[in-house]
């Protein structure tokens, strides 16, 4: 078990959009984030406290989490003194990095020597099947974007925690990095073996009662040529009853893809959707949530009321307005 609570180790970031990780797990497991760690170049600020490592430690910091997600997921070298002086501080290191901790020879050897631990949440842990296609008792909701870091996850933390306010059966089913630290369990999805993604996300998503409800996790686009191989696992291994669009207005071009415009949500409904409704003919297009952070306060609430006249669908952004809308479509369906 990742020992709580955490440092947030920002590093470097250009942005806040790079350091989605500690965003989630501030948002969510507040009481799991004593502060935040920021090396001089990094562009992002949490809002924490700033802390030292030692300042960390006196506050109950446990474990250093990696609360960057980057590019290539790597461990850049700017970040690797600090990562050594944690272990020798001791502090355990958390990261959702492609780049393993433990492959690092300099932060296994010092992990060794000092008696912590690295955690790495992007290492599957279980032997998963080939998907089946059977169909499994039920229902699952899945949010698809049309770019990655669009609030896919923070949407379906948003419709869970507003599920079991209503006494409704709910699960958030975790697919990377932050919802594995967030929640504490989950499948990385990106890090399995692409024949067996499809399979993950139905060993994820078991049969359950017939009124309860997995909000899945969404990953990448299927607009997204470097991960739209993991947002169509989700699609087929999901079987979604119902599909939740993602979008953030504002981005002039996909996540890290400057020649890539985004698609409409149009265009993503009338791909998504013939897709899910080959694993699960009953699908459907259910509700759009919008990731409004940079409309200003007079501009977001006119944006939603015209997507939801253009497109016919409760569009809410859960941040903003709460997720209460979503649910009402979900129960509804």
């Amino acid at each position: 078990m990742i020992q709580t609570p955490y440092l947030l180790f920002l590093g470097d970031a250009p942005d806040m959009l790079a350091c989605k990780v500690a965003i989630g797990i501030r948002d969510w497991r507040p009481r799991h984030a004593v502060g935040q760690m920021r090396l001089p170049e990094c562009r992002a600020d949490l809002g924490l406290t700033e802390m030292t490592l030692e300042e960390g430690l006196a506050a109950g910091a446990r474990t250093l989490v990696i609360g960057v997600a980057n590019r290539g997921g790597l461990i850049s070298p700017a970040w690797k003194e600090q990562l050594l002086k944690a272990l020798e501080a001791g502090y355990d290191l958390a990261s959702g990095l492609h780049n393993l901790l433990r492959d690092e020879p300099e932060l296994a050897d010092a992990a060794a020597r000092h008696g912590r631990t690295l955690h790495d949440v992007r290492v599957p842990s279980v032997k998963y099947p080939i998907a089946s296609g059977i169909p499994r008792s039920g229902k699952r909701v899945l949010t698809v974007g049309t770019d990655c870091s669009v609030g896919k996850m923070y949407t379906a933390l948003a419709m869970d925690t507003e599920m079991k306010a209503r006494g409704l059966k709910s699960s958030f089913r975790a697919t990377g990095q932050t919802g594995i630290l967030i929640t504490g369990e989950g499948v990385p999805l990106d890090a399995v073996v692409a024949d067996f993604m499809a399979g993950a996300v139905e060993w994820l998503t078991p049969d359950n009662d017939a009124d309860h409800w997995d909000h899945i996790e969404g990953q990448g686009s299927l607009f997204h040529v470097s991960y739209s191989g993991v947002t169509m696992a989700l699609v087929h291994g999901g079987q979604p009853d119902a599909l939740i669009l993602a979008h953030e207005p504002t981005r002039t071009h996909m996540r890290g893809l400057p020649d890539y415009a985004l698609p409409t949500l149009e265009a993503l409904r009338d791909t998504a959707l013939p897709l899910a409704r080959v694993a699960n003919p009953d699908c459907r297009v259910v509700g759009v949530s919008v990731n409004t952070q940079h409309l200003a306060e007079d501009a977001f609430e006119a944006y939603l009321a015209e997507v939801e006249d253009r497109m016919g669908l409760p569009t809410v952004d859960p941040y903003r307005q709460g997720a209460g809308r979503l649910v009402d479509a979900l129960v509804a369906h």
